[in-house]
């Protein structure tokens, strides 16, 4: 079984820090010498086949935080480390190579293929063997039961996106009971990226279910992989093999997740508590490079910085304010601060659904994209806020708040400190309020509770997964689209884009809604995050997968 991302990773990409900022000119330090472009394929896992490996053995990780909602279709289940757990215990129906194409995964299905065009139809041939931990095959019943969870109709689960399972006609059980038949009222292009994970019924089929049973624990799985315990004291979320798998037994025996704060993970690295980490900073680069129990991986993932705006409250309600944010901020100073020193070349990303590396990547940033020091401070001026520092309207500053986990690199605090000074610098006064990073989402986030936030986007490989950032809030349930920043034109061409089966015209759709993202002011992407990860020596089949997904049925240690 192969782990996804399958959207938002909730990894903090720029912690900033509490202090204020100052009006002194923001600069950033000089870019490094111009690294070449990563290829789109780029790997670096250490591929070994499994005789070389040893049999048995554990693989620690660490995550940002404990675990509070594993069901990664839920509203409050976007949580990056909770579906890379939940993906690792449940059906992966379909995993992906190193162009990040999709491929039907054997262990769950025999094959799955579009049957019909008109209407579309999808033919599932489910494992034989494959089996949920009560007992039970996968089958039909578990398709319906996802599907009409996630179709939007039942307002009473709390979906984080219906993104394709809304264009779904009907769900039924094929020739035999190893088979389902999924009907769309409209073409779906990315239908792969749908059931994946797949869900078991019995812990699906009710709002009461979907919503609660999967508060921190995941109450029936289907894998090589199963967990173990929940220890909340010493934060750890610990995966066993399953006896009861069908497949390829896993090498290793055991798979640790530990939440750890990512201002100490690389000490933990270092001191030998945790396996892999993260080395796409300036300083975990520059502590680890040259570490000798420690090879440095490299890839090119679907992985963007980027700072969410906050439309459903306070001054950024107003679009004006949005962009004279967006022209204020420097991005080019941004990845130059944050990719310092690093073996990669610093450039801003241009897109919210492509990276650079990819297929029908265009800079459609515009005018919005561009720093625009004198055009920020005239729409702030059009928008009716005075000139000041900061600024006012109606007796009122102009004053936004930027939430960030409490824990912050130094690299996070340069960053941060240049977004001060160039925000500062047009009249809005930023305030940096710090918070417990196991309520960073919980609480922040996902309740729309913050006026700028910083996280990253993974993963995005089939380009409808975009669409729950942009969905239109439906009273308290903002789906994916924390901000709430959306228009009835930018939904229109999503939805069209979702049933365009023809590539370049999808293409064409996605790149025309996101110009329009851009002048909505939703958010601001910065970079491209390198995949740099400082693995242990001897770790094999894991590392730097860039668009490929993991198999942790593959990982081990060599002999």
């Amino acid at each position: 079984m192969k782990i996804r991302l399958p959207l938002v990773a909730a990894v903090l990409a720029i912690a900033v820090s509490a202090c204020g900022g100052g009006q002194s000119p923001a600069k950033a330090p000089a870019a490094a010498p111009s690294a070449a472009p990563v290829a789109v394929d780029a790997a670096d896992i250490n591929p070994q086949p499994l005789d070389k490996l040893k049999d048995g053995g554990s693989f620690r990780m660490s995550i940002q935080q404990w675990i509070t909602q594993y069901n990664s279709n839920q509203v409050d289940g976007q949580q990056g480390d909770g579906q890379a757990i939940v993906a690792l215990v449940e059906p992966t129906l379909f995993s992906s190579d190193a162009k990040g194409v999709a491929h039907p995964n054997p262990d769950y299905l025999v094959s799955a293929e579009v049957t019909s065009a008109d209407p579309q139809v999808v033919t599932y041939t489910l494992n034989p063997k494959a089996t949920w931990s009560d007992g039970k095959q996968l089958g039909a019943k578990d398709f319906e039961a996802q599907w009409k969870a996630l179709n939007g109709k039942d307002k009473a689960y709390l979906i984080g996106s219906s993104a394709g399972y809304e264009l779904i006609g009907k769900v039924e059980q094929g020739a035999d009971a190893t088979q389902v038949k999924v009907t769309f009222d409209q073409p779906f292009a990315d239908w792969q990226s749908l059931f994946n994970p797949l869900f078991p019924a019995a812990a699906y089929d009710t709002p009461e279910k979907f919503n609660k049973s999967w508060r921190e624990n995941v109450p029936i799985t289907s894998s090589a992989w199963k967990i173990d315990s929940y220890d909340k004291t010493a934060q750890t979320i610990t995966a066993v093999r399953d006896p009861k798998w069908w497949g390829t037994p896993p090498k290793l025996e055991s798979i640790v997740f530990r939440a750890i704060d990512p201002a100490t993970a690389l000490d933990a690295y270092l001191n030998k508590e945790i396996d892999y980490v993260g080395a796409s900073t300036t300083e975990a680069y520059a502590r680890l490079k040259d570490d000798p129990s420690t090879a440095i991986r490299v890839g090119a993932r679907w992985d963007q910085v980027f700072v969410l705006l906050n439309g459903g409250r306070g001054p950024l309600a107003d679009q004006k304010v949005r962009n004279a944010v967006e022209k204020a901020i420097d991005r080019q100073a941004i990845a130059t601060v944050s990719l310092k020193d690093l073996p990669v070349d610093p450039k801003p990303v241009g897109n919210h659904f492509f990276m650079p590396n990819q297929e029908g990547y265009q800079d459609t940033s515009g005018e919005y994209g561009k720093l625009d020091v004198e055009g920020a401070k005239k729409l702030l001026t059009e928008a009716g806020w005075a000139e000041g520092n900061p600024r006012t309207k109606d007796g009122q500053p102009l004053k936004l708040s930027f939430v960030l986990s409490a824990e912050a690199t130094q690299s996070s605090i340069d960053s941060a400190t240049l977004i001060q000074q160039m925000l500062g610098q047009v009249g809005i006064q930023l305030t940096i309020d710090k918070v417990p990073g196991n309520d960073y989402f919980e609480k922040y986030v996902y309740r729309s509770n913050f006026d700028l936030v910083s996280f990253r986007n993974v993963d995005q490989i089939f380009l409808s997964q975009a669409y729950e950032q942009f969905q239109q809030p439906d009273g308290d349930n903002v789906y994916g689209n924390y901000g709430r920043v959306t228009s009835p034109e930018l939904v229109d061409l999503l939805k069209k884009a979702q049933v365009t089966t023809d590539r370049a015209e999808a293409i064409k759709l996605y790149n025309q809604a996101d110009a329009l993202v851009w002048q909505l002011g939703h958010s601001i992407p910065f970079y491209q995050r390198p995949q740099l990860l400082a693995v242990r020596k001897g770790l094999a089949n894991f590392g730097a997968g860039g668009l490929s997904s993991d198999d942790f049925n593959k990982v081990g240690w060599e002999k």
